[in-house]
């Protein structure tokens, strides 16, 4: 059984960030669950655009407000409290931050914790 603590998680190297965005890595690929699981926050006003090209990602929101475009159709949503997207193409997306998102993350496959997004928004495949 694994039992860890976010706000233990927070203040350690588990916690990634840049100026827009920290994501506490509760769950990595050496957990060997075969998914990782993050909670990522976005400061409020941020924008974001990526597409995993080597993962699947699902996104649940726990608080704040913003908006998610799939890029290849124009298409946005809006994103509150309780609402579920999930990027089963390898959808190139913009995520957008109105305020403070709070976003309960799963990547399959699992990150590792040290990738960083390359310049096209993804991240590396899992065996590079």
């Amino acid at each position: 059984m694994i039992v860890r603590d976010f706000n233990e998680l927070k203040n350690t190297d588990r916690a990634v960030s840049d100026a827009q965005w920290t994501s506490v890595r509760m769950l990595l690929a050496d957990d060997k669950m075969g998914f990782s699981f993050h909670i990522t926050t976005l400061k409020g006003g941020s924008e974001h655009t990526f597409e995993y090209k080597h993962h699947f990602e699902s996104v649940y929101c726990i608080s704040g407000r913003g908006s998610i475009t799939d890029l290849a159709t124009g298409e946005t949503h809006e994103i509150t409290p309780g609402v579920m997207y999930a990027l089963n193409l390898h959808d190139k997306h913009t995520l957008r931050a109105d305020e403070e998102l709070v976003m309960a993350c799963c990547f399959n496959p699992p990150v590792t914790g040290t990738e960083v997004h390359q310049e096209d928004g993804s991240y590396a495949p899992a065996d590079a």
